[in-house]
């Protein structure tokens, strides 16, 4: 695969030389400067492009290879009149892309919110912090501090009396600190929503319900599509986060089936994914070795991380890459292969850009005092990226090792001669 990672510009605490030196050959970044739902235009793109590749012909050469993201403005989802501008100037962006030689976006469709945690400085077993999703944690905050009109419909008897006698207990900080992670921006961002108004932008989705969100998405599709076509731009979605309904909000892009809805809607191979294995693993119904094998050909982005469902499995936490409920050792086999079958049938560019997502928090990024974003830091990420790596070039090794020598064959790796 190529190996890449997520910068958020020149604002990042990770810079580009540490991720030089992670073993990167691609950047994944984003315009996070310009308002969403703005033209990117080409200056901008060739600004950050020259950034990158400032020191390449010094050190090892990195390039931007994915725009994760380019955001999705809210009226596309609630299917508004305005949507017409806003869908044209996305065409634009995408054309200004594929001028500047940018050929992968990731996107995605979530309502309002874009990934959701209530706790950013979970305690490891090893001392070190990750991302958690406690489901009572987020029913204290719909239900005692945003006071959603209709929210106790939403949440089991039981854990509607336990978030309250919860909410009683906490302090003011505790409540601003939950409070403050739920409404947290997109990742990069340091800026997060405002309680005062937050239920009003959910109030704007009132009458929209999955049906209607997803026949926003297809529409959407059905209009760029044509343009990423004709740019040679691929287009791969990036599965909900977590993949089930929040705060009365619809999600559509959370299992097989939703996938398989998509990709009929508009059916064209620039209608691809990004397979997130965190997102789409936090559900036990979706297998994800077995998505791979059949929906590869679709997946043109990768971000492999694992998560851990617990007792109550609606809370998952962020494990470490190679353990949770996420086989990635069958994930990155299946990956593989999906790359070796694109060379077979002559694919100039077989392979798959890849990051490490939302790496724990350790070492000197939790000791020192740095100012890190949650799920970024480059340490965390360092490790978990040295791990896929090592656990990729094992599985090629060994596939190849049989594509040569089939079994049966003297030089098979399940021969072993024996000595008499």
């Amino acid at each position: 695969m190529l190996h890449t990672m997520r910068w958020f510009g020149p604002q990042d605490p990770t810079s580009l030389f540490s991720i030089r030196q992670a073993g990167c050959a691609g950047i994944v970044t984003a315009l996070h400067q310009l308002p969403v739902g703005a033209v990117w235009p080409v200056e901008a793109i060739q600004e950050r492009q020259q950034l990158i590749e400032a020191d390449n012909a010094r050190y090892a050469p990195l390039h931007w290879v994915v725009v994760e993201s380019l955001p999705v403005h809210e009226d596309i989802k609630k299917g508004l009149p305005s949507r017409t501008q806003y869908i044209n100037n996305y065409k634009e962006s995408l054309r200004n892309l594929a001028a500047c030689g940018i050929r992968t976006v990731c996107y995605n469709f979530m309502p309002v919110l874009d990934w959701s945690r209530t706790n950013l400085s979970y305690e490891m077993p090893d001392g070190s912090r990750a991302l958690r999703f406690v489901w009572q944690d987020f029913a204290v905050f719909d239900l005692c501090i945003l006071r959603r009109p209709t929210a106790e419909a939403d949440y089991e008897p039981a854990v509607v009396s336990a978030a309250h006698e919860q909410f009683a207990a906490m302090s003011d900080t505790e409540r601003a600190e939950l409070t403050n992670t739920v409404l947290l921006g997109l990742p990069g961002s340091e800026e997060a929503f405002k309680l005062d108004n937050f239920q009003s932008l959910l109030n704007e989705y009132a009458a929209i319900d999955a049906k209607q969100l997803r026949e926003n998405l297809y529409y959407f599709l059905r209009e760029i599509g044509p343009v990423a076509e004709e740019v040679g731009v691929n287009l791969c979605i990036h599965p909900d986060d977590p993949p089930y309904p929040l705060l009365g909000l619809p999600r559509v892009v959370s299992t097989e089936a939703d996938l398989l809805g998509l990709y009929s809607a508009y059916n064209s191979p620039v209608n691809g994914l990004t397979f997130c294995t965190g997102s789409l693993g936090v559900r036990s119904d979706n297998d994800l070795p077995g998505m791979v094998r059949r929906l590869g050909h679709r997946i043109h982005f990768v971000h492999l991380r694992a998560t851990k469902r617990e007792e109550n499995p609606r809370n998952f936490h962020e494990a470490d890459h190679l353990t949770g409920d996420v086989d990635m050792y069958a994930v990155v086999r299946a990956l593989v292969e999906e790359e070796l079958q694109r060379a077979r049938n002559g694919n100039a560019n077989p392979h798959l850009p890849m990051r490490p997502d939302h790496g724990h928090q350790m070492l000197d990024d939790l000791t020192s005092g740095k100012r890190t974003y949650p799920g970024y830091s480059a340490i965390g990420r360092l490790r978990g990226l040295a791990e896929l790596r090592g656990l990729e070039l094992g599985i090629r090794r060994s596939l190849l090792a049989a594509e040569k020598n089939p079994p049966g064959s003297l030089r098979s790796e399940s021969y072993v001669p024996r000595f008499v």
